[in-house]
């Protein structure tokens, strides 16, 4: 007759399982802040940001090391993300039904307006880029694919705010919002004013909130309840006047109108 055998133990003297699981979670945490910084770190580095134990850590970085998940200078001791960070994120992007859709809609606008169009998810209180069409004439415009920014800076973020009720809102921001720039709006009052705003006008706006020379808007994707994605165009404040941008934003209330209804034609939610 097989033996019962006793929940194992690890050496810490927690159960196995959930050892196990704060390994996970610690792994998770240590890649998500190697995303968060644009440096090589090393394992000191690691200790200050995260807290973990350094002998955590040995075993962290070498089993993420092996995986593929990290990639080491030998000569200094310091890690970054490595190429399989990359290649699941572009398989997040590859099995998104949205994208192509929406891949073809930022191609009109770009086209229509000769600015610069992203589009954008709501993850918490930041907005993750997913897709952008660059203008030929941006020199200074930096938007790649995976970038977070605050929600209260941008008009992708307001425009999905903007999808969330006064309590809702509320319960999701913090009290104070931290500023990128002079013009950020750093209060929920002004947070709840520009959403709005926004509801009425049918597509929200920034100008100079998220990046110094730049004016952006943005209208959501009316596909899902709330809404989830959203689209924007990017303009240097040198070359719009607010006549221009109000052009763009309505541009983008009706593309993103027509995008909704063929995703939802498509029955993707």
């Amino acid at each position: 007759m097989p033996q019962k055998v006793d929940n194992p133990v690890a050496a810490d003297g927690a159960p196995a399982e959930s050892s196990g699981v704060k390994s996970a979670r610690r792994a998770v945490d240590l890649i998500e802040t190697f995303a968060a910084n644009d440096v090589w770190l090393s394992l000191s580095d690691l200790h200050a940001r995260t807290g973990f134990p350094r002998s955590s850590l040995h075993g962290l970085l070498r089993t993420l090391l092996e995986a593929g998940w990290l990639e080491a200078d030998t000569n200094t001791a310091r890690y970054r993300l490595g190429v399989r960070a990359l290649i699941c994120g572009t398989a997040y992007l590859d099995r998104d039904a949205v994208v192509p859709f929406a891949t073809e809609a930022l191609e009109r606008i770009r086209e229509k307006t000769g600015f610069t169009a992203h589009f954008a998810r709501r993850n918490g209180t930041e907005v993750v880029y997913l897709e952008t069409r660059e203008s030929q004439r941006s020199t200074h415009l930096v938007s790649r694919v995976g970038r977070t920014l605050p929600t209260h800076a941008t008009a992708l973020g307001k425009a999905l705010l903007a999808e969330l009720t006064h309590d809702e809102i509320e319960a999701l921001m913090p009290a104070t919002l931290t500023p990128l720039t002079p013009n950020t709006i750093t209060s929920l009052e002004a947070l709840h004013a520009e959403c709005a705003a926004t509801r009425e006008r049918g597509y929200a706006a920034e100008v100079e909130e998220g990046t110094l020379g730049v004016r952006c808007v943005a209208a959501v994707i009316p596909y899902r309840i709330p809404g989830t994605d959203a689209i924007s165009c990017s303009m240097p404040i040198s070359q719009v006047t607010d006549a221009d941008a109000q052009r763009v934003g309505e541009l983008l209330a009706d593309t993103t109108a027509e995008l909704g209804q063929q995703l939802r034609r498509a029955g993707i939610r």
